[in-house]
């Protein structure tokens, strides 16, 4: 028997993508493989280029296939497709490149930047975070939408207090976001039973986040925040393969434990090309309601001295308060139940450091804020 395709994606399956322990087969970044007698033809698909890694990918894939038995020639190809102009970040260091998986044009047309709202672990408030950042931008003029793309724990109706099933457009192929607060939001918790567990693998995540972006009608939108599950897995790997991410927010608490898995979050958006526009430290400090006295619980300045680190914006502190926890359990966020209070002052705060780090080129078309602002005077 002759030489196959098989033979040759079990070789490629052992050739993992730098910086990662998937191999390049599962990343989805071997394209167009053919083999005619003993000449194989390939394409690697990394999305915007890195000369460095697509190089070093290159000659890795050429020495799996000719290390096969009848192979008599190879040729490897690198494509991608470049991020548009008009995007830096303000004070963070320089990324690397998305590994594979083409950026899909179809997905997201009306949408002009998608932020991802992330974190290294559980627990320390991250869709808290997502859900006043993206009321705080819609507060601000903009058209504003959010995707809770957690898949294992969807929290975003009970904070965004929905409990209702979506609607689907007038030709039934497209699910309606509700609006609430002036923002427009999806959830997968609309979508299954919310007294059951969602136990799915890798692939199962990756086609639902897929779909998340494709069958949901979010129109003209300036902003789309995406709330993703913690870790760094597949839901992460999928977004920013499928979407061209604008850039990331890094939620953490103090705590060394989550200081920790925050800089892996960092770490891991800046290998798949995402600009990290901050980090934000959670249930930073404590202050008594009655005395006002400060109690810094789980430490304090973890997350400014991690930023600096970094080498990325700190985008500032929320306090552990009760009327934070009272106003997502109500489903009314505190920039919406209590917009003079100091938590939503703060949200606010952290909004506008968002908005300032998402910049435009001269060359952008006039400018993506410019026109914005212009919008907002009409």
């Amino acid at each position: 028997m002759g030489l196959t395709k098989d033979a040759v994606l079990e070789s490629l399956g052992r050739v993992l993508y730098p910086g990662f322990r998937r191999d390049v087969v599962t990343f989805g970044i071997v394209k167009d493989l053919t083999v005619d007698g003993g000449d194989v033809r390939l394409r690697l698909e990394l999305g915007a280029g890195n000369p460095a890694v697509a190089e070093q990918l290159r000659s890795e894939v050429r020495a799996a296939v000719e290390r096969l038995e009848g192979v008599t020639s190879v040729r490897v190809d690198v494509g991608g497709a470049a991020r548009p102009s008009g995007l830096r970040m303000v004070g963070g260091a320089p990324v690397t490149p998305p590994p594979g998986g083409a950026l899909d044009a179809g997905l997201l047309p009306g949408v002009s930047r998608t932020v991802a709202v992330a974190s290294g672990k559980g627990g320390v408030g991250k869709s808290t975070v997502a859900v006043n950042l993206g009321v705080a931008l819609a507060q601000d003029g903009l058209r504003v939408g959010l995707l809770d793309a957690d898949i294992y724990g969807p929290s975003i109706p009970l904070m965004m207090g929905v409990d209702e099933q979506p609607r689907l457009d007038d030709e039934g192929r497209q699910i309606l976001p509700f609006e609430r607060h002036g923002l427009r939001f999806m959830s997968l918790g609309f979508l299954v039973d919310k007294r059951s567990a969602v136990i799915w693998r890798g692939p199962m995540v990756m086609k639902a986040v897929d779909q998340l972006l494709r069958d949901v009608a979010w129109g003209d939108l300036d902003i789309l925040v995406v709330d993703m599950p913690p870790g760094t897995g597949d839901a992460q790997l999928t977004l920013s393969q499928r979407v061209q991410l604008a850039g990331a927010v890094i939620v953490t608490t103090p705590q060394d434990v989550a200081l920790a898995d925050a800089v892996k979050g960092v770490a891991m958006f800046r290998k798949v090309g995402v600009p990290v526009l901050g980090i934000v430290e959670n249930m930073s400090f404590f202050a008594c309601p009655h005395c006002g006295e400060r109690t810094d619980v789980f430490g304090h300045g973890g997350g400014r001295a991690e930023a600096e680190r970094l080498k990325v914006p700190f985008l500032g502190e929320i306090p552990l308060h009760q009327s934070i926890r009272d106003s997502g359990d109500a489903g009314r966020p505190i920039v919406v139940s209590a917009p003079d209070s100091d938590p939503a002052t703060r949200f606010r705060g952290i909004a506008a450091r968002v908005r300032e780090s998402l910049t435009s080129e001269p060359d952008d078309a006039g400018g993506w804020f410019a026109r914005l602002r212009g919008r907002r005077e009409r």
